[in-house]
């Protein structure tokens, strides 16, 4: 077992020291660890242990950029969940839980892979790309990128806000957002399902070719999008996947 694998292996204490609501169904838990510093779109473990000894372990990915001051997970309520409803009910500044990581090689963007980048997420599919947006605004500015983020309402969209600032402030990024479930609420956006159609006429209004590109939400959401991309002509070697915390 190499040292760094090694390493990501073990359980470390988290301590919680905020948790901010995103949407009425997500929440950001922002977190210290003694991690090591994770690339843009890695995950880590969460490891919760119940006082009869019962274990419950999920995977979350990373929604802040290297180097932040504290680690960002963004949890949407699962209402089966054995991890999710902890964080939305229980969860204080304060308490701890055990976390290991980062985990995950392939679905990761650093600023020597240049661009454009193409990032495509449905509903919280967009947690790892906001990873690699906040990185490439923070370490390659001039490097231009388009976020196509899909979700059932305006509502729903995580970091909105957040987004919208930037779309507005920043030349380099551009943000395309789809509501299924709603009419859309500006002249630039969508109110219809990502299918090839839509993607071909967003990335014709982006004008660039990608050098790479990220898709990452449900299966389904995945391997639609990614069919659509390679039949618009994107490079299937530089399209890359990952369906809910799990790597294509």
């Amino acid at each position: 077992m190499s040292a760094p694998f090694a390493e990501a292996s073990r359980w470390r204490e988290a301590l919680i020291e905020r948790v901010v609501r995103q949407t009425p169904r997500v929440v950001s838990v922002f977190l210290r660890a003694p991690l090591a510093e994770h690339q843009a779109g890695q995950h880590v473990d969460i490891r919760l242990t119940a006082p009869d000894g019962y274990q419950a372990q999920r995977s979350y990915s990373v929604a802040s950029a290297p180097g932040a001051a504290a680690i960002e997970l963004a949890i949407e309520r699962l209402d089966d969940g054995e991890v999710s409803p902890y964080f939305h009910e229980v969860a204080r500044p304060g308490d701890s839980f055990e976390l290991r990581g980062p985990i995950g090689g392939h679905f990761v963007w650093r600023p020597e892979d240049g661009g454009p980048i193409l990032l495509v997420g449905g509903g919280s599919g967009i947690v790892p790309l906001m990873a690699m947006e906040r990185h490439r605004a923070a370490r390659a500015p001039q490097v231009e990128a388009l976020l196509v983020y899909s979700a059932r309402s305006f509502e729903e969209l995580i970091f909105r806000d957040e987004l919208l600032e930037r779309r507005a402030r920043d030349g380099a990024f551009r943000l395309v957002t789809t509501t299924t479930r709603e009419p859309r609420r500006t002249a630039v956006d969508f109110d219809r399902r990502l299918d090839r159609t839509l993607l071909r006429e967003i990335l014709a209004g982006w004008g660039r070719a990608p050098r790479q590109a990220y898709v990452c939400g449900s299966n389904a959401f995945v391997e639609a999008v990614t069919a659509a991309l390679v039949a618009e002509g994107v490079a299937a070697r530089s399209i890359r996947a990952e369906r809910y915390g799990g790597a294509a």
